[in-house]
């Protein structure tokens, strides 16, 4: 028999009666993702998804599970998956797969063990006989082999479930969390900086579908600005699947601003001017909330006075996943999303024009609200929402440019 990809799915397990709606999504982005990739035959059973490669040679095969392993690895829902040869449910035909399946592992490794999973409790070996049967057949055929079963080199799984048996000797982590779309829709504040796009991964992490919506404030900001927001939506298309991308012209707002209101207010009254807009583009979507990327304290828009002003002209939730977390832990996620190279080009934002020398970083409501109605900004904000452009990142796009040639 032929390789195939073995993948686990970890919290999902624990949904009960609603598990099956998890595992069907999951599934269907799993299929969209591969699909560019060639044909596969999926089934599911026992908290396991098999991902069978369907081509005329082992070689091909071998190929297909190659250039799945990175995506998968990457869709939110997985905790674990392996690369694994299944075999017929006899010991004879495991161990006779075993040895060459196994060998580029087992020839690199000084210590191995074996651990054997028996689901089917009708397999006549139980799993302390199967380890140390097909670890005595190791052994032989690999005699430079020592056995560790505390902290081995390798460890060789030996699966026994309903319909085959499977070995694997590398189970990788997987993305974890819940899969896209099973907890609704959401929009992202995308500045361009580094931690709204941390902020958009660790949302679609528990299951949300994110639009993006960028401010621009032309000609204070560059089109070279909205070209690396651009490309941070493409950064993680491969994390949060296909983006739609709403750019928003803010410079009469901003303007406005600088013209009509206190200096110190000008910030919240920006953010509170953006959340307005913001619920606006939600709505077209479908988002049930808002996700920026504030954590408390960093910056002046971020003190917990500043961010209940915010809230206060907000109808939907508000989510901040990074709101307890430090700037060196965003952009060591930031890192390892491949968003933090492309969130530090120096091409500056709206939020960084017309920066008052001295903000309001204790603002009371009542004061922020009077200083807002002075001004009359609902036509402004309804120009805006107008005259919004929308662009979709399609999640194959960015694969494609990263794929592997079969």
């Amino acid at each position: 028999m032929r390789e195939i990809i073995l993948v686990k799915y970890g919290e999902m397990a624990l949904k009960g009666a609603n598990r099956s709606t998890f595992e069907d999504v999951l599934l269907r982005n799993i299929r969209f993702r591969l699909k560019r990739l060639g044909s596969f035959s999926y089934a599911k059973a026992q908290s396991t998804i098999y991902i069978v490669p369907e081509a005329e040679s082992d070689d091909a095969c071998a190929a297909l599970v190659g250039a799945a392993m990175p995506r998968l690895k990457k869709i939110f829902g997985i905790a674990a998956l392996a690369r694994a040869r299944a075999c017929e449910k006899d010991f004879s035909d495991i161990a006779a797969q075993a040895v060459p399946y196994l060998h580029d592992a087992l020839t690199a490794a000084k210590t191995f063990k074996v651990e054997a999973k028996r689901a089917d409790k009708a397999f006549p070996m139980k799993s302390p006989q199967i380890c140390a049967e097909l670890g005595g057949v190791l052994l032989k055929a690999y005699p430079h082999l020592r056995v560790n079963v505390t902290e081995p080199d390798v460890t060789v799984t030996v699966e026994i479930r309903d319909r085959n048996a499977y070995i694997h000797a590398a189970r990788e982590k997987g993305a974890g969390g819940l899969p896209v779309g099973t907890a609704g829709n959401a929009l992202l504040l995308l500045s361009g900086g580094i931690d709204s796009p941390v902020a958009a991964y660790m949302m679609a992490k528990r299951g949300l579908r994110i639009t993006a919506c960028h401010f621009a404030s032309p000609p204070y900001t560059s089109e070279r600005a909205r070209l690396k927001v651009e490309q941070l939506c493409e950064k993680l298309t491969p994390w949060c699947g296909s983006i739609a991308f709403y750019c928003v012209p803010f410079t009469e707002i901003q303007e406005e601003l600088e013209r009509s209101c206190p200096e110190e207010y000008f910030t919240i009254l920006m953010r509170r001017l953006m959340m307005e807009i913001a619920q606006e583009i939600a709505k077209r979507e479908d988002c049930g909330a808002v996700v920026t990327g504030e954590s408390l304290g960093q910056v002046a828009s971020q003190t917990l006075q500043a961010i209940a002003c915010t809230d206060a002209v907000s109808k939907m939730p508000v989510l901040r996943p990074l709101i307890g977390m430090d700037k060196v832990e965003i952009i060591d996620i930031s890192r390892r999303i491949d968003t933090y190279e492309t969130s530090i080009q120096p091409y500056e934002d709206c939020c960084t024009v017309f920066t008052p020398r001295h903000p309001k970083l204790r603002p009371v409501l009542s004061e922020v609200e009077e200083v807002q109605a002075a001004v009359d900004f609902a036509p402004m904000v309804a120009r805006a929402v107008a005259e919004t452009e929308k662009k979709v990142f399609a999640l194959h796009i960015a694969e494609e440019q990263g794929s592997v040639t079969l």
